[in-house]
């Protein structure tokens, strides 16, 4: 057993092989916190650890009794109001209006495995013994309220999982106004904050700055996760960087609105909290009832950010993603949306479909506009069954006819959403989302169904589920195309209102699980405009999503690039789309776009017929690359080299597991003249295996792991010297080295 309780101080010690976790009960019966980090030895007592001190501007605890002061106190569970003056991680509203609580230790539990959470998303293990759990319980004995603190560390990962429960046992209705999933005080604020922010098309780009007194945070008020900003942050060292020093990683596995704060004392404690956000949340917890809060993961490093996030890609892509399509490697697809957009007959389709299976595509995708009256974004959405007109044999006449070409067949679904010329809206007008009284704003002509009542999550699957039983369906792109605005739900009193936007979600959760169940052998992906909804709640139920609209590979490299650090690369869709490129109208080589769609879910936005056939063969040698390579390059070790935010050039890396196999990709986004020699220094590699280089299949020597993880791999090009405009790799100029050991 991994977690030691010591009966005698009240110190609790989790730990594996790489961390210790430890915190005790302090002598108000609250939970306190001593330790988080390496691995440390099991001693009698790490109480030293809490330090207090008499201090004139402290309010403190006890009467007469001077020193003790929550102000001062590293604590698990922090509440406002009872000597901390910092933001606190629980807030409940009482009858008498009261927010002041106090939970207290009562008991506690530890076992082997790992517990679920009902309707929400979570990590998991398939033995008992890849994990321990720790649940304490506490009790606000005058409000009538437990609270369980669960904690579980997992063997072979540095990753500690955390959520709350909250439970009323008494008579009195209480308001749940905040609840965070994680809350950690750290002793210092000598830290980094990096956070993985921008906005459609540019997604999760990498912003980092130091911790200053005050608070720091990003969040999410649109009822989604959002474009804006990832439920994801780090904290490391200032003098770690990707391959050495302490990092730690905040990841929360949910898909609504949360909030990630770091909130510096002026005792220089850190603060840092990760759950749904307080803003325009509160939950009604009436006699008997229970609260169950998102899981939040915390992950420590002392490998710098590479070793972080590889224990982020190992975990959710193992531990995380479930189902038929975890392990497997993901399908080459072509989707139509960018070849025909609302344009196209089944003949067209068909079409396409064929182009592409000659050329070795094996999954085709069709998007918006099979449905309903849907032949432009005005109408149809909520309308869940096919065009006859465009389809005659509907969905399974035309998914029949793609495996009969040798291709398997995929569906594109909106299920969120409404448009007011549907037959849903004009059925249902209730049904979206809506304050009373006031105008309904729209996004596209979209409004949001309100998947807080079950009766709306029950039609939709009710559809949904009749289109897919009657066809050939292997893949569903969940598509979901604005943000919530005027959350209230006709279904619910006003004392309730404030569980919306967390019902919403549920509610989200639930379809998921539903069509899951009824359909094991689907591979879902998750799409919200692209990458609006691209967060671990979502690898629960689909094990991969659409990364980003913006399918510029210069572009890519970043959006891919900050994705990685807690995403792993099976989850990343990935595609080559044609130039000039429809969100930048820029132009990019072919062999640009592909090597850089290459590190994800591979596939197409065009119509390959249009192309020539110069061009058809890159496309044939990049489907067989993905082909031969992808099992390495979804599973394997993903390590990053170069920036994308700090210069010219990109570069990563993906090692097999037994080190005899590595991909080198590296990027130049724009020319550079008489330019310097250049090596790229290689991690991951056996020091003592020689390793047959070759790029485009030419020999490029055979050096041992030692030299090319300290000397480096040349990777000087001919912008190096004088060369002619033949010679000239241009702009946008990528090159992939495969490493193989003898």
């Amino acid at each position: 057993m991994a977690i030691i309780y010591n009966q005698e101080t009240g110190e609790f010690h989790l730990y594996n092989d790489g961390i210790s976790y430890i915190m005790k009960i302090l002598r108000n019966g609250q939970m306190g916190q001593l330790y988080f980090g390496k691995k440390v030895p099991a001693e009698q007592s790490y109480s030293y650890l809490e330090e207090h001190t008499k201090r004139s501007t402290l309010s403190e605890v006890y009467e007469n009794q001077y020193g003790f002061s929550l102000e001062q106190i590293r604590q698990e569970y922090p509440s406002y109001g009872t000597t901390d003056y910092r933001l606190p991680a629980v807030e409940i509203a009482q009858e008498n209006g009261s927010r002041i609580t106090n939970f207290t230790y009562v008991s506690h539990r530890i076992y082997a495995g790992k517990p679920g959470l009902p309707g929400l998303p979570a990590t998991y293990v398939e033995k008992d013994q890849e994990a321990d759990t720790l649940e304490i319980l506490l009790r606000d004995e005058l409000i009538g309220v437990e609270m369980t603190l669960l904690y579980t560390i997992f063997t072979e990962e540095n990753a500690v999982a955390r959520s709350v429960k909250f439970r009323n046992y008494k008579n009195e209705k209480l308001q749940i106004e905040t609840a965070m999933s994680l809350s950690l005080d750290l002793p210092d604020a000598d830290y980094d904050w990096i956070q993985f922010s921008g906005a459609w098309s540019r997604e999760r780009h990498v912003k980092e700055r130091r911790l200053q007194q005050g608070v720091q945070s990003v969040g999410s008020l649109r009822g989604a996760s959002s474009h804006i900003h990832n439920p994801f942050v780090v904290l490391k060292r200032p003098t770690a960087d990707e391959f050495q020093g302490e990092v730690m990683g905040f990841s929360l596995v949910y898909s609504g609105n949360f909030l990630a704060q770091a909130e510096v004392d002026t005792f220089n404690v850190t603060r840092m909290m990760l759950g749904i956000h307080p803003q325009e949340f509160s939950w009604c917890l009436k006699p008997g009832e229970e609260f169950q809060t998102p899981e939040a993961v915390l992950v420590y490093s002392d490998r710098g950010l590479n070793g972080m996030s590889q224990t982020f890609h190992r975990l959710y892509r193992t531990r995380l993603a479930r189902g038929e399509w975890r392990d497997k490697v993901r399908p080459i697809l072509i989707n139509n949306w960018e070849a025909t957009y609302f344009d196209f007959t089944e003949e067209k389709l068909l079409e396409i479909a064929q182009t592409a299976k000659e050329d070795g595509v094996e999954l085709f995708v069709l998007d918006d506009g099979w449905f309903s009256t849907r032949r432009n974004d005005t109408s149809g959405l909520g309308d869940w069954w096919e065009n006859r007109d465009l389809l005659p044999e509907g969905i399974k006449g035309l998914s029949e006819k793609i495996e009969a070409l040798g291709m398997k067949f995929g569906l594109w679904f909106e299920l969120e959403m409404v448009n007011k010329d549907s037959e849903l809206y004009r059925k249902h007008p209730d049904w979206i989302l809506a304050a009373p009284g006031r105008s309904q704003s729209h996004g596209r002509t979209q409004y949001v169904l309100d998947f807080s009542r079950k009766e709306v999550v029950d039609a939709i699957y009710n559809m949904t589920e009749k289109v897919l039983s009657g066809a050939k369906v292997s893949y569903i792109k969940w598509d979901m195309n604005r943000y919530i605005t005027e959350c209230y739900s006709a279904a619910y009193p006003a004392e309730q209102q404030g569980e919306i936007f967390h019902r919403y979600i549920l509610g989200v959760y639930d379809l998921y699980e539903r069509l899951i169940q009824a359909f094991p052998h689907i591979l879902f992906e998750s799409c919200a405009s692209g990458g609006g909804r691209f967060d671990a709640g979502m690898l629960y139920y689909a094990p991969q999503a659409w990364t980003s609209d913006d399918s510029d590979a210069a572009e890519r490299l970043k959006i891919q690039y900050g994705t990685s650090f807690s995403y792993p690369v099976s989850s990343m869709g990935a595609h080559v789309s044609v130039t000039p490129n429809h969100q930048l109208a820029r132009m990019t080589p072919l062999k640009f776009r592909g090597d850089v769609a290459a590190f994800g879910a591979f596939g197409y936005e065009l119509d390959l017929s249009r192309l020539s056939e110069t061009e058809r063969r890159r496309v044939r040698e990049q489907i067989a690359f993905v082909k031969k390579y992808r099992e390495l390059i979804q599973h394997g070790t993903f390590f990053r080299l170069s920036s994308p935010f700090q210069g010219n050039i990109t570069a990563w890396m993906v090692v097999s597991e037994d080190k005899k196999q590595a991909i080198v990709a590296i990027y130049k986004v724009l020319n550079d003249v008489n330019c310097e020699f250049r090596r790229m220094r290689l991690h991951g590699l056996g020091d003592g295996m020689l390793y047959h280089i070759r790029e485009d299949g030419q020999d490029r020597g055979a050096h041992y792991g030692a030299e090319l993880m300290r000397a480096g791999l040349v990777s000087s090009d001919a912008s190096a010297s004088e060369v002619q405009v033949k010679d000239n790799p241009g702009d946008f100029y990528s090159r992939i080295f495969i490493l193989e050991a003898e």
